[in-house]
């Protein structure tokens, strides 16, 4: 395995020992899984739990919406919550900031397991719902680590792809765990139970998994060794509108670039689970069930981003995958509304073509980001690519399709794959970028 070592000319002091990518990807896993995992705790849980516990005051379809805005708040506040503890970053370091974020995010995940329903406070319960989203939204902002972007520029050359993939394994891994645990939940109590207590325990699971994920974070961030290769890689926080006046070109097209994954991400997560519970018999286990199953398929797709990547360039995939949705979105319509089969097909079909464009989604803009800004403005690249391609994504796509079929929710995936392929010609990507 080729290891990262220090270039002497930039550091006084060696390091106990050479840090090598797979120890870095070690962290990176971890860290993203945890924050997935509460991510996908609450999008089942706006599903199949809030509309009626929070919302019951409208029918059905409105209270599932009403859910689906309360979950883009997160999405809302997480820009707020990166220029936030960048500040903290740069005062107090990488540490403290890890610790805060990661304790405000398992602490506001876990109260909305306390959360009261409508029937006990009235519409206190969509304001405190609110209050707990927008916590977890601020906290978010501040998980960004650094060690994606370090990962990346020390991964082996011509591995480079295969390395930036690592990150997005974060996305599948926690999307299995949170769907098993709801389907044991779902199958082994009944639907009272379940309503009326039986919800709330993944949300204190989370808690725990975010305790853990910090500490093993923690282990490799705050190493001197670790300290000593940020610095090498000039991977240190800076102003936000400093980095705003530099990198903002390549923000916004690092944030439109994706566009296409990121509404794919939820057109096979959160809508199609919002469709089955809505309008058809289907139990929701049964659903989750196939969501599992497709999840696995799309880990292994996003390994195979990565060997795709290297092989032809980080854009080129990420273009690829833009078409690819394109098709998709064509017969999803179909499939979805086509019973089980179609779902399954649905789902499979759509977590291999998300994880072949997804898992190469924050890296090939990324590449184009300077080192010395490029700590702070991937973090703000990921806050406004997650805001415009997912935040309001499960809202709209579930609105279109309860107002005028399910084909106005295949054109909805359609305009983010043009808006992708749109973003890299607007980037004028050199050929270089292209294998980058």
């Amino acid at each position: 395995m080729t290891t990262t070592t220090l270039p002497p000319s930039q550091t006084t002091e060696t390091p106990e020992h050479e840090i090598s990518p797979s120890e870095i990807s070690v962290g990176v896993v971890i860290g993203r899984t945890a924050e997935f995992f509460d991510f996908f705790v609450y999008s089942i849980a706006s599903v199949i739990v809030f509309p009626s516990h929070v919302f019951p005051f409208v029918d059905p379809l409105t209270g599932t919406l009403l859910s689906f805005l309360v979950f883009a708040l997160a999405f809302v506040a997480r820009p707020l919550g990166t220029l936030l503890f960048s500040w903290i970053d740069g005062q107090y370091g990488r540490v403290t900031r890890l610790t805060i974020a990661l304790f405000g995010l398992g602490g506001a995940t876990a109260a909305i397991a306390l959360l009261p329903g409508y029937e006990t406070v009235g519409m206190a319960s969509v304001a405190i719902l609110a209050s707990f989203r927008l916590a977890q939204g601020l906290a978010l902002g501040g998980t960004w680590d650094g060690l994606p972007s370090l990962l990346a520029m020390s991964a082996p050359p011509g591995r480079r792809g295969l390395y930036a993939m690592v990150p997005q394994l974060g996305a599948p891994f926690g999307l299995i765990v949170a769907a098993a645990l709801f389907i044991y939940l779902l199958t082994s109590l009944s639907a009272q139970d379940f309503l009326a207590w039986g919800w709330r325990y993944p949300f204190f699971v989370a808690l725990a998994i975010n305790v853990v994920a910090l500490f093993a974070r923690l282990r490799i961030v705050a190493t001197p060794e670790y300290d000593l290769l940020f610095r090498s890689r000039e991977l240190q926080p800076t102003p936000v509108l400093e980095t705003i006046r530099a990198e903002g070109r390549n923000i916004v097209i690092g944030a439109f670039a994706p566009l296409a994954s990121f509404a794919m991400f939820h057109m096979v997560t959160v809508y199609p689970l919002s469709w089955i519970f809505l309008f058809t018999e289907a139990d929701p286990a049964r659903f989750l069930i196939i969501t599992v199953i497709a999840a696995l398929f799309g880990a292994v797709a996003v390994v195979v981003s990565g060997l795709l990547s290297d092989a032809f360039g980080r854009t080129a995939v990420l273009a690829w995958g833009a078409g690819m949705i394109g098709m998709f979105s064509l017969f999803a319509p179909v499939l979805l509304d086509g019973g089980g089969a179609g779902e399954t097909v649905y789902m499979i079909a759509g977590f291999v073509i998300l994880g072949l464009s997804f898992g190469q989604a924050s890296g090939a803009v990324a590449a184009n980001l300077a080192p010395g800004h490029r700590y702070t403005a991937s973090a703000l690249t990921s806050d406004l690519a997650w805001l415009f391609g997912a935040g309001f994504a499960p809202a709209a796509a579930l609105l279109l399709s309860s107002w005028a079929g399910l084909w106005t929710g295949g054109a909805y995936l359609l305009s983010g794959a043009l808006a992708t392929l749109l973003a890299l010609w607007l980037g004028r990507f050199r050929a270089d970028h292209w294998k980058a």
